[in-house]
């Protein structure tokens, strides 16, 4: 089997024609890997997961990239073990964002790259910017290609000021369910989920009418109702008084 990690943005039309597989066959192989939307009954794949491939796709895969190839490259150093996956092509990273990277601000660091280390590790777990960017500041254009001990750029987020955002709260519906960043979801915990914020970006959030103030981390994706910023953990609605009213306005501060 061939072992792939999906990506933000990965969609299953996409994933099976790139793989040429179906949907019947990714489905019943990763069934871990899939998930079902309880507000619009659409199957989705979990961001970070892994899902398995027929060995008939592998084949062609190698065979399709020793005749892109070179000669030359028979001697090339090693690159990253696939041991967890690949990650995808820019282009497809890049789809949802194509703004540039023009004018953009932040801290820059050097990365050096460690066995089995990935794009989406170091990006959603590690330095919790977007993938995207990371590609596009280093012109990664097939992560395959990177190599143990090659030095890359992360450019962390600068900090914000406060802004005003529009917030509601899920529970119990999605109590125990993946988020988009892999992890289990606790109505409890201190998470929140936003559409375009880098996963595990930290924030504060204040509501300004009784004073109450809560630290979150973003973990999931969400809310995609029109008008609404943000979906707060039903512990963290509880702590900022939103439970009764359901949706209400608070202000934000990236940490």
């Amino acid at each position: 089997m061939f072992e792939y990690q999906v990506q933000k943005g990965d969609t299953i039309a996409e994933v099976t024609r790139q793989f040429n597989t179906s949907w019947s066959a990714l489905r019943r192989n990763n069934p871990d890997a899939i998930g079902r939307s309880n507000r619009n009954g659409n199957w989705f794949l979990k961001e970070g997961a892994i899902v398995q491939v027929e060995n008939s796709f592998q084949h062609t895969l190698q065979k399709a990239e020793q005749k892109q190839k070179p000669e030359t490259m028979s001697q090339a150093p090693p690159i990253l073990p696939a041991s967890t996956a690949i990650s995808l092509s820019a282009d497809a990273a890049l789809q949802e964002d194509s703004s540039g990277q023009e004018g953009q601000k932040g801290k820059i660091i050097e990365h050096t790259l460690q066995t089995g280390e990935t794009l989406w590790g170091l990006a959603v777990k590690k330095y919790h910017v977007h993938i995207r960017d990371i590609m596009a500041d280093n012109d990664i254009s097939d992560p395959r290609t990177l190599q143990i001990g090659q030095k890359i750029k992360i450019r962390l987020p600068e900090s914000t000021g406060e802004e005003p955002i529009v917030a509601s709260w899920y529970g119990q519906d999605f109590h125990g369910k993946p988020m988009a960043n892999g992890d289990i979801y606790d109505m409890y915990a201190a998470t929140i989920a936003h559409k375009e914020m880098p996963l595990g970006t930290k924030v504060e959030l204040k509501n300004t009418k009784t004073g109450e103030k809560v630290l979150a981390v973003v973990t999931d994706r969400g809310p995609y109702i029109e008008g609404r910023d943000v979906d707060l953990s039903y512990g963290l609605a509880q702590r900022l008084s939103l439970v009764e009213q359901g949706v209400g306005s608070l202000v934000m501060r990236v940490l």
